[in-house]
Parts: structure tokens; sequence; C-alpha cells
């Protein structure tokens, strides 16, 4: 079946969101006034000063935590400090990063955030949700058979996931596959298509084979013994799990996804990082969709502060899953499978 792009969409939705005064005796009123004013302006400024940002939390935490390391004799099994050896990460490190980032939207970010001095956390976030996330949608595209994944997650670890900037974009690492995509896209009854396609790390081309791509695909035969619990009509069922690999030196998708981090002035700063969802077409280039979004962390009781597992994104279709923003705009073709529950 020929895949169509005759469906043309012009959403663009917008994501909503919802030192204590001195008491001196003093003999004449006009030192009074004085000690009062300046007793007054030093107790705000220090209110003021007082309040750490997240990454000055984060830090701090991380110092005591290097001081423990340093001063305690570890043992090389113990992981306990594994997370000092974690950096900032490097969007541009990989191949698919740079693709990724050298990509041209119609609806770039503005150059000035919106950010105003003082803000706190929640208003800076609850601002980059309502004037930036959103999903703009350019152009759906009917009876797709398969896609190709550009950029894959890696499953982030604990320290990652508590770490300020160790992730590139913690957004999409909480509502993107970061394993098993094949189950999201291809098995039955939450995958929709026939096929998945994705780039091989080094390490899998060097152990396996010299292709460069590997493909999930549907084989009702390919694992006779082992079923997979999903839901049809509401309802907890186990089906046959049904999805194959293979490794291809060429790819036939036509269309694709990819992802990128997106840095806004004082975003890690205040616990916030944003990140950016991309479906283009291959053959053209052409973007058909964006969904950019928020994430918010800096107040649970860990070692850092940060946890971005249960941090705050930004609401409505900001929390959506993304293979469900992915499903919308390459609508999948009609499959004549037939799944039978277990």
């Amino acid at each position: 079946m020929r895949e169509s792009n005759d469906t043309t969409s012009a959403r663009n939705v917008r994501l909503k969101s919802d030192g204590p005064m001195l008491l001196t005796t003093v003999g004449r009123l006009g030192t009074v006034v004085i000690g009062f004013v300046l007793a007054l302006v030093t107790g705000v400024s220090a209110g003021v000063f007082a309040e750490e940002t997240v990454a000055e939390r984060f830090n701090k935490a991380m110092k005591k935590k290097a001081d423990y390391c340093r001063t305690h004799k570890i043992a090389p099994a113990n992981r306990r400090c594994d997370i000092l050896k974690l950096k900032p990460a490097d969007p541009l490190a990989t191949e698919e990063g740079r693709f990724a980032h050298s990509i041209k939207i119609p609806n770039p970010v503005a150059e000035d955030s919106g950010y105003k001095p003082g803000m706190t956390p929640e208003q800076y976030f609850d601002h980059l949700c309502k004037t930036e996330a959103g999903e703009f949608i350019y152009k759906t595209v009917e009876n797709v058979e398969g896609l190709y994944m550009m950029r894959p997650r890696k499953e982030a670890t604990d320290d990652e996931l508590s770490h300020l900037y160790a992730l590139e974009d913690p957004y999409g690492q909480v509502l993107g596959e970061d394993r098993k995509a094949e189950d999201s896209y291809v098995q039955p009854a939450i995958g929709k298509y026939s096929y998945l396609e994705l780039p091989q790390s080094s390490r899998e081309t060097r152990n396996i084979s010299q292709a460069p791509y590997k493909r999930y695909y549907r084989d009702e035969n390919a694992h006779p013994r082992k079923d997979f619990q999903t839901a049809i009509n509401g309802q907890f069922v186990r089906v046959p799990y049904i999805v194959a690999q293979e490794e291809i030196v060429d790819r036939k998708s036509r269309f694709a996804y990819t992802w990128r981090g997106l840095a806004r002035p004082h975003d890690r700063e205040l616990g916030i990082a944003g990140g950016e969802l991309i479906v283009l077409n291959l053959e053209t280039r052409e973007i058909l969709a964006v969904r950019r979004g928020y994430i918010q962390s800096g107040w649970m009781k860990n070692l850092t502060g940060i946890w971005w597992l249960t941090a705050r994104v930004c609401p409505g279709s900001g929390s959506k899953r993304e293979h469900l923003f992915v499903k919308e705009i390459l609508n999948p073709a009609a499959t004549t499978s037939v799944i039978k529950e277990r």
C-alpha cells in the first residue's frame, strides 16, 4: 500500500498551564526612622539572596559528595561515588545529535525566552509552557507502513536521572521510548506499524555485523511460546509476541523522527529543561511536525534535589507519550494481522 500525504493540518496547539528588625532604643526620632529603613532593606536583601537556586543546591550537594568520597575509602565495586564521574551532556557528540541540532524548523524559539530577573522556578516554568511549548503540526501522512527512529535514546541510569546536567533532554527521556521502542511501534496492540528501523550503535555494529541499521518487523512465528501483555478495548490481555529483528544495509522508511534538547536562559539554573521532537519526511527533509515541552525538578529529598522521573511537565498534551504524538502525524496503515488473545 502506498503512503499518501494528502491530509494537511494547520493545527498549532499551545499548551496552557494551568533579618529581623533591630529594636534599639534611641533618643531621637530621626535615628529611629533611619534604623528602621536600614533594617527593613537589610532584611529584604537577606531574604532574596538567602534563597538558593536549584543549581546552587545541586553544586553544593556534589561538593559534599566529592568531599565524602575523597576522605573515605570506597571499594572499587561500590558505585556510590559514580555520580561524580558524570559530565554535562554534549548534544553534538554523535552524528545523530549533530544532525538533530542542524534541523531548521518553521517555529524556532526566540532568542529572548521572556525570563525576568527575580522569577521563581515555578513562574519561569509556567511562562515557558504557556509561550513556547506545544504541538505544532504542519502536515499529517496517511497509510504509513513503517518509520525510522533517527536517534534512539539510551536508558538513563539512576545517577543520570538525579543529575542536573547529565541528560540532554530530560523531558523527552521521561516521555520517550528509551528501551524496547519496538513494543510501542510494532508489537500489537499498542504498536501499529509493520516495521521500525533505527541505526545500530557502534558496539552492536562491531559485534553483530557490518550492517549500519536494524529493523524490527512483525513475524507471527518469531516467538512461538512468548506472549505479551497489552490492552484491548480497555482490558488487559496477553497476546502472542510477534516482533522479529534483522540487521539491514539499506533503509526503506520514507518518514522519520528525531529529538534534541532545548536550552533556554536560566533553565537548568532553575531546575528546568526543554526538548523538541521533530517528525520529518526523509526524502524531501520537509518538517511535518514539532512537539516542544519543558520539565521542572529540584525539590526532591534526595542527594541532589533532582529526580527527573517524578518531575513536573507542561500540562495538557505536554504529558503525552512520544509514540502517541508520532502516530498522530504518521498515521499507520491498516494491518491484516489478526491478534488472538491468550
